[in-house]
């Protein structure tokens, strides 16, 4: 009963705060954090809705944000994650891919999954073990077998000092696959995964970014991992570098993909 109360009050704060962020594209006021990534005032207000409406229910809870409190800990007992818009960029330009995102972990661990993009009327939804859904409507993942029938997602960061590498990990994917998809919102791709519009998805991002469409794309039948084998002690459900997201006949496959890009030398 605790976990559904939980999901109930995630779905009615992403839907309000999905309202609210439609209704202030109407008028943005757009500024830079450190220069280069685009906020709005939009993300602020959502994320303080959602802030407020957890804190009123849940004041004992802790709260990690994307713009609020951006710096808390992940090691608290009760812990929501929350991205007031995923996409921003997309939001900023009137593109419909972005969403709201809210996570809430227990020890550690992801209970409840929430992503809604107010803008293609669709909500993403998870509670552990029970399933993944698409607006009530239970969802899989694809059954794609063949890597060059797949469609890859990824994305890129706001910095470039890796571009590099980013562009030997995608040529290799491209070789592969059937195609390559760029969204532009973390918790979107990995949603698509879920329900089966693609097949794969792979990036660095932070846990906001994932935390709930992570637990919903993984109770959709995903294989959800790293590129990478992680550090002991990391927590692989909260480690968003080298994030790989799959259906479980392409994980696999993909990683070589990815690992084997990591190994090739650096163009001259």
């Amino acid at each position: 009963m605790r976990d559904t109360n939980i999901l109930t009050l995630a779905l009615r704060l992403a839907q309000r705060a999905g309202a609210l962020i439609r209704e202030q594209r109407r008028q943005l006021d757009i500024s830079f954090k450190d220069g280069t990534e685009l906020v709005t005032q939009a993300d602020i207000a959502a994320d303080k809705l959602i802030t407020e409406g957890i804190r009123k229910c849940y004041p004992d809870h802790q709260i990690l944000s994307e713009e609020l409190n951006p710096d808390q800990t992940t090691e608290a007992a009760d812990l929501w994650i929350i991205d007031p818009i995923d996409g921003t960029v997309n939001y900023a330009h009137r593109h419909p891919q972005c969403a709201v995102s809210i996570a809430y972990y227990r020890d550690g661990k992801p209970v409840v999954g929430v992503v809604h993009n107010p803008f293609l009327n669709e909500t993403f939804h998870a509670i552990r073990n029970k399933g993944a859904f698409i607006n009530d409507r239970p969802i899989r993942v694809s059954r794609t077998e063949e890597m060059q029938r797949a469609l890859i997602a990824t994305g890129f960061p706001y910095t470039k000092e890796t571009l590099p590498l980013l562009m030997r990990r995608l040529s290799g994917v491209m070789a592969e696959c059937a195609d390559v998809r760029r969204l532009g919102s973390a918790a979107l791709d990995i949603c698509w995964v879920a329900t089966g519009r693609l097949d794969g998805y792979y990036e660095s991002v932070k846990p906001w970014d994932f935390a709930a469409a992570r637990l919903i794309a993984s109770e959709a039948g995903a294989t959800t991992g790293h590129i990478f084998p992680l550090a002991d002690g990391v927590n692989e459900d909260l480690e968003g570098s080298n994030l790989l997201i799959a259906n479980p006949a392409l994980f696999e496959r993909l990683q070589q993909i990815l690992q084997a890009a990591e190994a090739e030398p650096a163009a001259s």
